[in-house]
């Protein structure tokens, strides 16, 4: 079993419709796990994708999207190089994976677990999500400064978003109108109209490196993470985007989620270099639990 993990994605093939968890609606129905749903890991030493059935914990097989290191080193190498983050399309049928060193978005078809495209975009992308109503998926393209937007139906490339410089991660609001693109390499997150493709607010971040962001199912609010300085933001998710707290996570604050469980939500927080989970209310925004997991 793979044990370094780049990312994490759980699939309900089940339903089309979202649950009431992010990134989906609040007031969607929540879905029970069954043997339909699949769980995704992306490794970026192997660059292969795992395919986990959630209901038994059960590896169910590998989709090999390149080679490990050094074979991947060969001047006549066709694979993928570091392939990492995922997002998934409204109708659960395909699995968009990117590849940071080959500068490439794999779209998997999640019923064959076969590759049916590969796109390219410009310099090591981070990651790729599919708008909520499925027409577009956007590529935060962090060795540049710009969001590649895509057909959602032809993978084809059609318009670029220009961003503060490193782009980090893009999430929508639950009803599709607000993209939110934090920033890798600036003190910025932006928020775009995504009918306009204009850039329609900025929220200044603690620092310049968020590796990752996530709106609530209620979309009030965005939180987004601070890696360098320990840092968990929350910000307003609708005008005029204002902060709305500042946490001190611990070292190493990588990733954040949104659980909700029944009319209350709460953040769950990857703390690397404590090996836990830190998880928050969003209404008072007070810790509720850590949670350890083991070696980072």
């Amino acid at each position: 079993m793979i044990t370094r993990l780049a990312a994490l994605l759980l699939l309900s093939t089940a339903l089309p419709a979202f649950a009431g968890q992010a990134p989906g609606r609040a007031e969607a129905p929540d879905i029970a796990i069954s043997k339909s749903d699949r769980f995704y890991t992306s490794d970026q030493f192997s660059n292969t994708v795992s395919v986990v059935d959630p209901s038994q914990n059960k590896l169910l097989g590998v989709i090999k999207l390149g080679e490990p290191t050094p074979a991947n080193l060969s001047p006549l190498y066709r694979g993928q190089v570091l392939v990492h983050g995922m997002g998934f399309s409204p109708d659960r049928k395909t699995l968009a994976v990117i590849s940071i060193g080959s500068n490439s978005v794999s779209f998997i078809d999640t019923e064959t677990n076969v590759v049916k495209h590969t796109t390219y975009v410009g310099r090591s992308p981070h990651e790729a999500f599919f708008r909520p109503d499925g027409k577009e998926v956007w590529v935060a393209v962090r060795g540049e400064d710009y969001i590649q937007v895509l057909d959602g139906k032809s993978f084809a490339p059609t318009t670029r978003i220009k961003v503060p410089n490193g782009p980090g991660m893009t999430i929508f609001s639950p009803d599709g109108r607000y993209g939110y693109v934090c920033s890798s390499f600036s003190p910025e997150t932006v928020v775009i109209d995504t009918a306009t493709k204009k850039v329609v607010g900025s929220m200044k971040q603690d620092s310049p490196f968020c590796p990752d962001i996530a709106a609530t199912p209620d979309g009030a609010q965005i939180w987004l993470t601070l890696k360098d300085v320990g840092k968990t933001m929350v910000f307003n998710a609708k005008p005029p985007f204002q902060s709305l707290k500042v946490l001190d996570t611990g070292p190493i604050t990588n990733h954040v989620n949104i659980v909700r469980k029944g009319k209350e939500q709460f953040a769950y927080v990857t703390v690397g270099g404590l090996n836990l989970i830190k998880v928050f209310r969003t209404d008072g925004f007070e810790q509720v639990a850590s949670i350890p997991v083991g070696a980072l």
